[in-house]
């Protein structure tokens, strides 16, 4: 009989997705109170079902996809990321290139590109926001948040940049037109290049030490010189010179830099 070492061994060859560079307490866990929810005493047999009912695989892929989001979410963060990281940034260009890796269902793109739209006009951004879990991106596409979503944005944006309507807050087209959505594994694929501003939160906490490790190497190599990772509130770099990046601030790390953004 299988055991979980074996069933995530069958889901990497059958959908190609390694569940062995994710902490295995917290993912066996996740996974065996959903594979006992629906009725299955081992994962021989969970395994086979999930290979014949698509949408008990949608919900599985929905339950090991970690995808919980709020627009500026942790709000002290964004401050930062507004008062001191975009000047910084924007000192010497006015075009930026930003990806919001593992972006689940859209809140934190659409952030950055309200935030630019708010405070930094005449910017010209490109945001590319990717995810590994496609029937989450078609969540993101779409732009429409409940109101739980929006409990940390202040309300002039809320009715500035939203439409409301069945009770439910709609993304305006001005704030979408500049994000591209696209699948991407961190674990797997090839990473984009040349990016100004990397945000990459609450994702790397689930990863094994030696997967995480990776994960920082790639996301530093990204950037451009100058750029900057902005990472999530439970995921402090203790030795960001490992991966050749300085601390800027309490969650922000600075591609081959000594600069210093002091914390008031």
């Amino acid at each position: 009989m299988w055991g979980y070492r074996e069933f995530i061994q069958k889901i990497n060859e059958t959908y190609d997705i390694d569940l062995s560079l994710y902490k295995e307490a917290q993912m066996k866990r996740r996974i065996t109170s959903l594979r006992n929810k629906n009725g299955y005493d081992n994962f021989y047999l969970y395994y086979k079902a999930l290979v014949k009912d698509q949408q008990l695989l949608k919900e599985f892929f929905d339950r090991i996809t970690i995808n919980v989001s709020e627009f500026y979410r942790n709000p002290l963060r964004w401050k930062v990321l507004h008062e001191k990281i975009f000047p910084l940034l924007l000192k010497e260009k006015r075009t930026l290139s930003i990806w919001s890796a593992a972006c689940s269902t859209g809140e934190e793109a659409y952030s950055l590109a309200i935030m630019l739209r708010e405070h930094f006009p005449e910017t010209k951004a490109t945001i590319l926001a990717t995810d590994i879990d496609a029937t989450i991106l078609e969540r993101a596409k779409k732009g429409v948040y409940d109101s739980k979503s929006l409990k940390d944005l202040p309300v002039h944006k809320k009715s500035k940049y939203f439409v409301y309507q069945n009770e439910q807050y709609h993304i305006i087209e001005d704030v979408k037109k500049h994000i591209t959505f696209q699948k991407h594994d961190l674990l797997k694929d090839a990473y984009p290049s040349n990016m100004d501003l990397i945000v990459c939160r609450n994702v790397l906490i689930y990863f094994t030490e030696e997967a995480k490790n990776t994960v920082y190497d790639r996301l530093s190599g990204a950037l451009n010189e100058q750029g900057v990772l902005f990472i999530g509130s439970t995921e402090q770099i203790f030795n960001p010179m490992q991966y050749q990046l300085s601390s800027l601030d309490t969650f922000f790390y600075q591609r081959n830099s000594i600069a210093s953004v002091t914390s008031n």
